[in-house]
């Protein structure tokens, strides 16, 4: 990825959290004259259909039955590391952050504008699950069956940018742990494992949704995604392949109310009862319609025919929690670094 290319798409979405803001900031200062209070939704990409199709309208018609009041929405979809340092250093006051790790809440957390445990609840702060699995062209015609294949001469792969992309380090996460994890695991086949993959690396693109992009506009053999994604385009009607490799990891999807701005926004009863309604039966059955994994149990066993679990399904604490993966792999000297200069270097 050329430095220009990444600095204009990070300007771009500046931009566009910059006007989400605006737009948010100027509906509340009518609001004294009875106007409709406004929640900002701070999100990363891949959720999007999910929220604005489904969720947010359920959520605004269960409120209005229950209060009488109509709430508005201003929400920003972009990469969730870029979502969480924007929320974190104030270009984007959103009232609640919905993310893709767990690792940027913690962001925001950490610099003093979540001031409650965000994870005490029997979700532990999760809100959806999903897999980390290889999307193909129709067919498969290459035959790709995991992540050794991946490392083939004749595959080209599409996966985004960890630098930016929450996707992206559940993705590496994945590789990395069905290499440490599997049959005569240890840390070296999981590095050469990851070193394989990320010399077949054609694009790395800021965010999950634009790796997608990019392979629909027919770049690369496979794409290293969210199940979710594909079962979404599925939906759509396109015939892209997908294959669950027999060791990957389970995404865990954090929500959370950020304290400090729905209180100055004067939302958070709203903002407080939206983060409830996410774990709700609706909005579960909503996310498992579009490809999510649903964390409430009732729901997870309604859908769990449309979700297979692999022989070797792990999580990150499986892998020794987010503090150790983010200094074994995504330090600046981590294995992820290496990996890059190693490949560069060929």
């Amino acid at each position: 990825m050329k430095s220009g290319l990444w600095t204009s798409r990070w300007v771009l979405a500046a931009a566009a959290i910059g006007a989400v803001l605006g737009a948010g900031t100027a509906c509340r200062k009518g609001s004294g004259g009875g106007a409709a209070r406004t929640l900002i939704l701070g999100a990363y990409t891949v959720p999007k259909e999910a929220y604005e199709q489904r969720i947010i309208p359920a959520f605004q018609a269960y409120w209005k039955q229950k209060t009488g009041e109509t709430i508005e929405f201003q929400a920003s979809y972009v990469a969730s590391g870029q979502q969480g340092r924007a929320i974190a250093g104030g270009s984007l006051e959103a009232d609640v952050a919905a993310l893709s790790l767990e690792a940027d809440v913690d962001r925001i957390r950490e610099s003093g504008l979540i001031t409650h445990d965000w994870k005490t609840d029997e979700f532990g702060g999760m809100v959806t699950h999903s897999l980390v699995v290889i999307g193909t062209r129709p067919g498969n015609p290459l035959n790709i069956a995991g992540w050794q294949d991946l490392a083939r001469d004749d595959v080209w792969v599409v996966t985004p940018d960890p630098g930016t992309s929450g996707g992206a380090m559940w993705n590496v996460n994945a590789i990395w742990g069905a290499g440490l994890l599997g049959e005569n695991g240890s840390q070296d086949a999981a590095r050469a494992l990851l070193r394989g993959v990320r010399a077949r690396v054609k694009s790395l693109d800021p965010s999950g949704r634009e790796a997608m992009t990019t392979f629909e506009r027919g770049v690369g053999d496979a794409v290293i995604t969210y199940e979710n994604e594909l079962l979404l385009r599925r939906k759509q009607g396109r015939d892209y392949g997908m294959v669950i490799p027999a060791a990957t990891v389970r995404i865990e999807n954090p929500v959370a109310l950020v304290d400090k701005y729905a209180d100055e926004h004067g939302v958070r009863d709203v903002a407080e009862a939206f983060v409830a309604f996410l774990r709700g039966e609706e909005a579960q059955r909503a996310f498992a319609e579009y490809g999510f994994r649903p964390v409430l149990p009732s729901i997870a066993a309604e859908t769990a025919a449309q979700y297979p679990v692999p022989a070797n399904l792990f999580t990150v604490t499986d892998l020794g929690g987010w503090k150790l993966i983010k200094e074994t792999l995504y330090s600046p000297d981590g294995i992820w670094a290496q990996v890059n200069r190693e490949v560069a270097g060929q």
